[in-house]
């Protein structure tokens, strides 16, 4: 699948929805909705819902992420939004604020993580 960028620098309001990947390295405001990952590099901002496949934060992402299979938020990376997902990554010196559900199918128990507070010591705890 071919990457579209939203350079750094660049200041987008709207919707994006489509196929492929989608990086984005300056500002996006809206919901985005891709058949692809999203990347959100060291020093951009979205804000809105996403739905991706897989979603890389290691800048800010303002909104909820639904129905990925994998999510991994990155050093200095912070999510303030609720996140449903196959799999979830947080590496020491993230934060996040908001309720995690990870690991579940369709009549299977999910795993829940509910937080507010940076990620120490690169431990979480699974309620």
């Amino acid at each position: 699948m071919k990457e579209s960028v939203i350079a750094s620098g660049l200041t987008i309001e709207g919707k994006i929805v489509g196929n492929g990947h989608l990086r984005v390295a300056g500002k996006f405001k809206g919901d985005v909705q891709v058949d692809g990952n999203l990347t959100i590099d060291t020093g951009a901002r979205v804000e809105g819902q996403v739905r991706a496949q897989e979603v890389i934060v290691a800048g800010e992402l303002q909104g909820n992420i639904e129905n990925a299979k994998r999510v991994e938020l990155q050093q200095g990376g912070a999510i303030h939004g609720d996140v449903k997902a196959g799999s979830f990554t947080v590496a020491a010196g993230s934060k996040m604020r908001g309720a995690v559900e990870f690991g579940w199918e369709e009549g299977t128990k999910s795993s829940s993580i509910h937080t507010d507070r940076h990620a120490e010591k690169g431990l979480t705890s699974v309620a």
